[in-house]
């Protein structure tokens, strides 16, 4: 009998110390990101959390990061048919776990729950009661999660920031540049390892992910998606892209609408005022993540890209994307008009405007129409993002500035 109990206590250590080991590997490989301290103090104010983003842009990793603080928890993977079986009685398996903090991955997949997840919180009274984990948008969740409005936050992650891979002792921007910021892509060893598994990424989205929506041509959107890659930044000609593909202007708008809800594509729309000026009113797309855009065409290094018609657009991305990241809440637009003003990003931030102008050169310059353009606007202030370390001012209210000092500058 004592070395029974012996033998059980030791198997219980070894538990223990399995589960910090397993803890401490996380945190070797753990990218910091922005959005961690934020996430914890809205538990602590919301039964439900919603951490939406891309696929494997670290949705699940930061969540099991965070779940490291709570005592008990229950994580269910819906790609996982195990994990799927544990729900064909939700109610019951649900109801189990009450005094735990659930996490749900991919909840999309399974959009019958949300009905059920309002009516378990009401009941409970828990703060914390559920994270849940989605490849879809705020608004394509919406659909789904009508009846949790004023109990659940919403959270959108994106691939890596500068900001965030600044920690890591190897950074590089030329790298993010053509990798992206897509975690599986960017910690690649080598530009092939990271093409390969950008390839790899838009296979499993074209062929598995888009097979949920009805009456969608993965080889159309495709396509599409290359189309949209080499135009990059410019505003969207739904006609031509319907000619090019055989198909209705409206097949088009609704693909780019799908490609928007997912996290595959930025629609910016223009910037309205009320000066009289012709402004030119269809929006622009920007594919949402340069290794994606780099690879969807043909390049896979930073000496082939700066060659290539497209790094401009590319740098212009990658300023975007980083805007989504670092400020959520701010409304992007663009500006131009018939007559050549133009401005890249009109940021409407805490009720103030700010002009963004991208340059991929070290030794960045205005043209006429960026001038015109921010005569325009009347920003409360102007920034040119060039990829450099330390701006300097251009002249009054203008300043040329580094991607995180655009940032602080905006923030």
């Amino acid at each position: 009998m004592l070395g029974l109990t012996f033998g059980k206590s030791l198997y219980i250590v070894n538990l223990a110390i399995l589960k910090y080991y397993f803890k401490f590997a996380r945190l070797i490989m753990y990218y910091k990101r922005n959005l961690e301290a934020e996430i914890k103090e809205t538990i602590r104010h919301f039964p439900v959390i919603a951490i939406i983003g891309p696929r494997q842009c670290g949705k699940s990793t930061l969540a099991k990061h965070i779940m490291d603080d709570f005592n008990e928890i229950d994580y269910l993977d819906l790609e996982k048919p195990s994990d799927l079986q544990k729900l064909n009685n939700a109610q019951l398996y649900l109801s189990a776990q009450r005094k735990k903090l659930i996490c749900i991955d991919e909840v999309q997949r399974k959009p019958e729950l949300f009905p059920l997840i309002r009516a378990l919180v009401d009941e409970w009274n828990n703060k914390g009661a559920f994270l849940i984990l989605g490849s879809a948008s705020r608004d394509l969740l919406k659909q789904s999660s009508e009846s949790l409005a004023g109990r659940i936050s919403y959270k959108r992650l994106t691939p890596f920031l500068i900001d965030e891979l600044a920690q890591a002792k190897d950074y590089s921007l030329e790298r993010y540049f053509t990798h992206g910021g897509f975690p599986g892509s960017y910690l690649a060893d080598n530009d092939k390892i990271a093409d390969e598994w950008l390839t790899n990424f838009i296979s499993t989205f074209l062929e598995r992910d888009m097979l949920f929506w009805e009456s969608l041509a993965p080889m159309t959107m495709r396509r599409l998606w290359q189309m949209l890659a080499h135009v990059n930044g410019q505003t969207v000609n739904y006609s031509a892209l319907a000619s090019s593909l055989d198909v209705s202007s409206v097949t088009v708008k609704s693909y780019i609408d799908l490609l928007g809800s997912t996290f595959m594509v930025e629609i910016i729309q223009p910037w309205f005022s009320n000066m009289g000026k012709r402004l030119v009113k269809a929006p622009k797309v920007y594919i949402s993540d340069s290794g994606i855009l780099c690879n969807l065409i043909g390049l896979n290094s930073y000496n082939g890209l700066m060659g290539h018609p497209v790094f401009g657009s590319v740098w212009e991305q990658i300023v975007l994307s980083n805007l989504r990241g670092n400020l959520p809440n701010a409304e992007i637009y663009y500006y131009r008009t018939s007559a050549g003003a133009e401005i890249d990003f009109v940021i409407k931030n805490r009720d103030k405007i700010f002009a963004v102008e991208c340059k991929a050169s070290l030794s960045p310059k205005l043209s006429k129409g960026n001038y015109n353009a921010i005569r325009d606007i009347d920003p409360e202030k102007s920034f040119v993002v060039f990829p450099g370390e330390k701006g300097w001012p251009i002249e009054e209210n203008i300043d040329a500035v580094s991607i995180n000092e655009l940032i602080e500058g905006l923030k």
